[in-house]
């Protein structure tokens, strides 16, 4: 033993999502002679897993035949779709978009099916390890990953410390598969370490909100999928809401926003409560109660922006390459087909090499590939990108061109570009301004983290790391106005008073729920996301 406390497995993956999950049970499948680790930075499995979630369940049919006979608790066959435009007051229902069709498909919860995942792939004899963060990529004399660094480990849900490794311990590995999801840490490190995303589309990236609501008897309609665009964003800016019925009388309520936007001073939290009280919404959540609340960043580019997806001695899978269909809007499937795939390639061929074709021609490659015009057309507006979206629909992505994603962190405009537009949180002109009162909870960002469930020790190091906080109050305000204090959906980060007068940054990082919109919007490029102690951050329930 070195000494650095090391343990070693044939394979390693890092995240328990269900990419992770599916590439961990797949290797055992195929390979019941490979050991295989699976860690995950959250206190539990599912702890930190957010999506919409609507399940296509075809990849995993392929990967567990037999999951229907013990589904996760939440879920739901969808029965109906509806899909509609939102004006001020009212709104028209679309015919819904091919892509958006979900016959056969299941709202569930993402974090219910990980520990599903996760426990078959314990029975099949992968280590499952919540609680443990990795830091930083190993490397062998050669320059190929070997495994990763552990960073500190935080407390476990029951109060106890992580305790298969010790802090800063190296987990190594022959073949590492990076699932940490959309805008990993890790993956971030191994993207530019292989400039892995050279000559590719820069990434395009969403921001989605999620809440979980119970509502007075008698509302849902358990199986109704309704997904809106329209108000409250303005034509140029991406995005909608949605509404997902379930069982026991409650609803998934969610909106996503892209963060290409270029209004500086949008508020994205602001935007979210807004659509809560369209009349429509409002009419059917007034009276209930949100019994938890998510935020995270999606992977929104697709074809064109997904790095290569190999290494020397490394993968990258699931939501870290960027497979979501942001067209179908659902990413479920496509994780799972990615690691299971992923699983495929090393047990056939032992080595990475090869992976990045074998997914590109694969099915869920094909997928992407199709729909790769339809996310960037909406650069022509709501109506522009809709009917682009319709063209490339019909043609099944046979277009002989492929649009680019432009870097969100270049999309602002300055402060002197929009001067005088009004602040997103007051009505602009032609919007509702005779809305009801907005008397739906969570009525501030404080009070929807608290529905996250937080575990975040006060005393531990800041994960969020400013290079120059003198751009914060001198730069910044005069060019941006701090647009960080609005996207980010968790306030964390807050412009206060400075001892001597001014005004400094404060960044409040127990409040974060790890979406990632920090490190991805940021004008500056100056602010980076890291793992805090491992266990630390939301606890998501049942979304």
């Amino acid at each position: 033993m070195s000494e650095r406390d090391s343990m070693d497995f044939d394979v390693a993956v890092v995240g328990a999502g269900p990419a992770g999950l599916a590439a961990a049970i797949r290797v055992r499948q195929l390979r019941p002679d490979w050991s295989v680790c699976v860690i995950d930075k959250a206190a539990a499995v599912g702890a930190h897993s957010l999506s919409g979630a609507i399940l296509d369940p075809g990849p995993l049919d392929a990967l567990l035949p037999d999951w229907r006979a013990a589904p996760p608790a939440l879920c739901v066959p969808v029965v109906e779709d509806d899909f509609r435009w939102l004006g001020p007051r009212g709104s028209l229902r679309l015919p819904t978009p091919p892509p958006q069709r979900n016959h056969g498909c299941f709202v569930v919860s993402l974090g219910q099916l990980t520990q599903l995942l996760a426990a078959r792939a314990e029975a099949l004899g992968a280590d499952v390890l919540p609680g443990f963060a990795a830091v930083a990529a190993l490397f062998d004399a050669d320059g190929r990953v070997c495994g990763v660094r552990l960073g500190d480990m935080g407390r476990n849900r029951d109060g106890t410390e992580g305790s298969a490794f010790t802090p800063g311990a190296d987990l190594r590995a022959r073949h590492t598969l990076v699932a940490e999801g959309c805008r990993g840490s890790l993956a971030k490190q191994l993207i530019a370490n292989f400039q892995l995303d050279a000559d590719r589309s820069p990434p395009s990236f969403a921001l989605g909100f999620k809440e979980l609501w119970q509502l007075p008897p008698g509302r849902v309609t358990p199986g109704r999928v309704q997904h809106s665009v329209g108000w409250p964003l303005r034509q140029n800016q991406y995005g909608g809401g949605f509404l997902y019925h379930l069982d026991h009388d409650r609803v998934y309520v969610g909106f996503v926003i892209g963060l290409d936007y270029a209004d500086p001073h949008l508020n994205l939290f602001e935007t979210f409560q807004r659509y809560k009280h369209h009349p429509s919404l409002h009419a059917l959540l007034k009276g209930g109660e949100p019994v938890a609340y998510g935020a995270r960043a999606i992977a929104a580019g697709g074809w064109q922006s997904m790095p290569r997806l190999e290494m020397p001695g490394a993968l990258l899978i699931g939501d870290a390459a960027g497979t979501l269909n942001v067209a179908r809007l659902k990413g479920i499937h496509q994780a799972i087909r990615c690691g299971a795939l992923a699983a495929e390639h090393l047990a056939a061929h032992d080595d990475s090499e090869g992976f990045d074709a074998a997914w590109r021609a694969s099915p869920g490659g094909r997928e992407l590939r199709a729909v790769r015009n339809i996310k960037p057309g909406f650069r022509l507006g709501l109506l522009g990108g809709l009917a682009n979206g319709a063209l490339e629909t019909l043609l099944g992505g046979r277009t002989p061109w492929t649009l680019a994603n432009k870097a969100n962190d270049q999309t602002l405009q300055r402060l002197d570009a929009v001067a005088g537009a009004p602040h997103a949180a007051v009505p602009r002109a032609g919007t509702a301004r005779d809305l009801p009162a907005r008397d739906l909870p969570p009525r501030d960002r404080n009070a929807a983290v608290f529905l996250a469930a937080i575990v975040h020790d006060e005393n531990q190091p800041v994960h969020l790391h400013v290079a120059d906080t003198s751009l914060c109050a001198g730069r910044c305000a005069r060019e941006y106005a701090n647009p960080c204090t609005r996207f980010c959906p968790a306030g964390v980060y807050e412009m206060v008073d400075a001892p001597g007068g001014g005004q400094r940054l404060q960044i409040n990082a127990a409040n974060c729920v790890h979406c990632k919109a920090c490190d991805i919007k940021d004008p500056y490029r100056i602010i980076t996301w890291v793992p805090p102690e491992a266990g630390s951050g939301p606890n998501y329930q049942n979304l």
